[in-house]
């Protein structure tokens, strides 16, 4: 069960609310982008974020417009936590022309300039340098401009992490390195594959600050990434959050996710951030059951229409392939 914190004295209702729907609205776009994939309707790699949702909501809350999202290629729930149009998102995973980057990028490469969501990458560990040379050019230009870099637990063994994660600590650029430990790298569990048991101790060799958080609880990533959000953004330097988190289903729709015991996957679902969410607006009398389900009913309907756009929106052209080559 969720408790109170110090954040919700500064939150008015309607915003408490809103974590719902955008948790909500992020659970319903995966389910149904998963059945989308199952008719073949989307294509490629399809990598879901649900279980997860507590993460992308509370972190995101804390920012301002101008600040960059960068992430990895379980990316659609940062898009929709960022604004970026549920059927934009939708249209690009269909590949259609009309998707965030023209039906070229697939799933896992969401990508919007106009909302600073830096996009989805689908190197593991390829998001860090990106995200670092933009909290680079903020620093550099004098901007009141954050980066927010979402790296999964299985890019902590890559070489990108321990060289972005030095190069932030000695310039102290404008940057929150935000892991999301959901506990295992495709079907390796984390200790199996990682000697440190504590992630977010490691920013400690890079004198970086660092705090370990339940990715389960929006309230607490949303209290937590403020207090670390308004530090960064007065020039402490960077900082390292882990946040404990569980992915509901495997590692990608191609994955029969065996590795996990139906108990283990039983603990963590009822921790399941949405439903929890729920039970604590209700409980604090913050939301009726009619505001829940008319909730839930704006959202399906959303949802509905997103895939409804895809379907109908156009394939790209084949002289598509030599548009957008270089950048300007």
């Amino acid at each position: 069960m969720m408790t109170s914190y110090k954040i919700v004295e500064k939150l008015n209702k309607e915003t408490l609310l809103g974590y719902y729907r955008q948790m909500l609205l992020i659970r319903e776009f995966e389910e149904r982008a998963g059945e989308q994939y199952m008719l073949g309707k989307v294509r490629g790699f399809l990598h879901l974020y649900i279980g997860e949702e507590a993460i992308a909501v509370g972190a995101l809350a804390s920012l301002k417009p101008q600040d960059y999202v960068v992430t990895h290629y379980r990316d659609h729930g940062h898009a929709l936590a960022k604004g970026v149009p549920a059927r934009l998102v939708m249209a690009e995973l269909f590949g259609k022309a009309t998707g965030t980057t023209k039906g070229k990028g697939g799933s896992m490469h969401i990508f919007d300039k106009s909302r600073n969501f830096a996009g989805g990458y689908a190197i593991v560990g390829g998001q860090m340098p990106i995200a670092t040379g933009l909290a680079l050019a903020s620093s550099y230009l004098h901007e009141d401009r954050i980066t927010v870099c979402f790296l999964g637990d299985g890019a902590i063994q890559e070489g990108e992490f321990h060289e972005a994660m030095n190069m932030a600590a000695l310039w102290k650029l404008p940057i929150i390195f935000f892991c999301e430990n959901n506990m295992y790298g495709m079907g390796v569990p984390v200790s199996e594959s990682l000697a440190k048991k504590d992630i977010y101790k490691i920013a400690d060799a890079y004198d970086m600050p660092s705090v370990q958080i339940d990715g389960m609880d929006v309230l607490a990533v949303r209290e937590t990434t403020q207090e670390v959000t308004d530090l960064v953004r007065s020039g402490k330097g960077p900082y390292f959050i882990e946040a404990k988190t569980y992915r509901f289903r495997g590692h990608s729709m191609a994955d029969p996710s065996e590795y996990r015991t139906k108990i283990e996957e039983q603990r963590w679902q009822m921790k399941d951030p949405v439903s929890s969410y729920r039970e604590w607006l209700l409980d604090h009398h913050l939301a009726a059951e009619s505001d829940v389900t008319a909730m839930d009913v704006s959202v399906e309907q959303e949802v509905a229409e997103a895939v409804k756009f895809a379907e109908e929106s156009p394939n790209p052209p084949a002289s598509a392939l030599y548009e957008d080559v270089y950048g300007r």
